[in-house]
């Protein structure tokens, strides 16, 4: 698959945009501040609905404006597909695709899977919980349209829960009804354990050798799922926890909770690691993720590196540039230098400038 084109109108700090993409690489080079970051979060909004950074649509249109497109062509084995997505400030946002609207996220995941690596990623392994399941559930909503359904239902029982525990405090002849909550949250929640399990015992089938590889043989990189609660216990823990989620006004167990760990040579560099094999587990991680992507769906996916190599040092630069020949590859960075020394392939270079973006021979 690849991005053919992109169009954006009132987006961040973009009027007015039309750009073509290569099937290779793609650089976006130019001064902090001009719009690299927001060229490549606008194929991440409109291939997953959602962006690495902001919470809300409104963040997303460009200053006293009250609306933004974004237009994607992509070419998927061969068939193309145009995306279009309305950004509004006050109403949900709408997504058409070929010129057909769609009312589920779920019809939109797929046609163009997205792979995301960002600094911030470097610190997914010292960061909270809250990135590491964040990376999950982006992950599996691309290539698992069941655990779209699952979680966005989970999700909703979710709220509804929380909100009655909160109005017990003046309606306590609700409580009752937190019985058909818990069996609900139970129903939904199961299989986004189940999902997340088989996700990491997939990642590790692959991100053992990568890091070894990074490495020079000399760690063992390995991935444990956290789940919050066991499957078989849910039920019981959330009426063991009933009173202590009435005090809290919150519900303290289940999937929302999760976490994984990263054990190096079985030392948990969550707690132990050094900053440079935190670094390397991270890139081995996403590393892994473009493999299993590529395996889940038999083709690579479209890979975003948002001033990346400027985090890392020369072996870790090596060993990214040299894992992505055969990936569309959209690339900020500050200047050219670091691929010209690395002999790196400049299929198209673009200069951003004050949300201009101008392609170069």
């Amino acid at each position: 698959m690849i991005i053919e084109s992109m169009e954006l109108l009132q987006y961040r700090n973009y009027p007015s945009l039309q750009v073509a993409f290569d099937p290779g690489t793609n650089i976006f080079y130019g001064d902090n501040a001009q719009g690299k970051t927001n060229a490549l979060e606008a194929i991440y909004v409109c291939c997953t609905t959602k962006s690495h950074r902001a919470s809300r649509d409104k963040e997303l249109i460009r200053f006293e404006q009250d609306e933004a497109h974004i237009k994607l062509q992509v070419k998927k084995e061969n068939v193309p597909y145009r995306i279009d997505m309305h950004l509004k400030k006050n109403k949900p946002k709408g997504i058409a695709v070929n010129g057909i609207s769609i009312r589920k996220a779920s019809e939109l995941f797929g046609i163009a899977n997205v792979v995301f690596f960002s600094p911030e990623d470097l610190n997914i392994i010292k960061n909270g919980p809250s990135e590491r399941r964040r990376f999950l559930d982006l992950e599996l909503c691309q290539v698992n349209k069941l655990y779209v359904h699952a979680l966005v239902n989970y999700n909703k029982i979710l709220i509804q829960r929380n909100k009655l525990l909160k109005d017990l405090s003046f309606r306590p002849e609700y409580e009752s009804t937190l019985e058909v909550w818990d069996e609900q949250l139970v129903r939904h929640g199961i299989p986004l354990m189940d999902y997340r399990k088989q996700f990491i015992d997939q990642l590790n089938q692959l991100i053992e050798d990568i890091h070894g590889k990074l490495t020079g043989k000399k760690e063992h990189l390995f991935l444990y799922y956290e789940p919050n609660v066991q499957p078989e216990e849910f039920l019981s823990v959330l009426k063991k926890n009933r009173e202590s989620d009435k005090k809290q006004k919150t519900t303290l167990a289940g999937p929302h909770r999760d976490d994984m760990s990263f054990f190096i040579n079985r030392i948990d560099i969550r707690k132990f690691g050094s900053q440079g094999q935190q670094r390397s587990a991270a890139l081995s991680l996403k590393l892994s993720e473009i493999n299993l992507v590529k395996q889940l769906i038999h083709d690579y996916p479209i890979l975003l590196l948002d001033d990346v190599l400027s985090e890392l040092d020369s072996s870790r630069q090596n060993h990214l540039l040299n894992s992505i020949n055969e990936i569309q590859t959209m690339i900020t960075c500050t200047g050219l230098d670091d691929f010209v020394g690395h002999r790196f392939p400049l299929n198209r270079v673009f200069k951003v400038t004050e949300g201009q973006i101008c392609r170069e021979n």
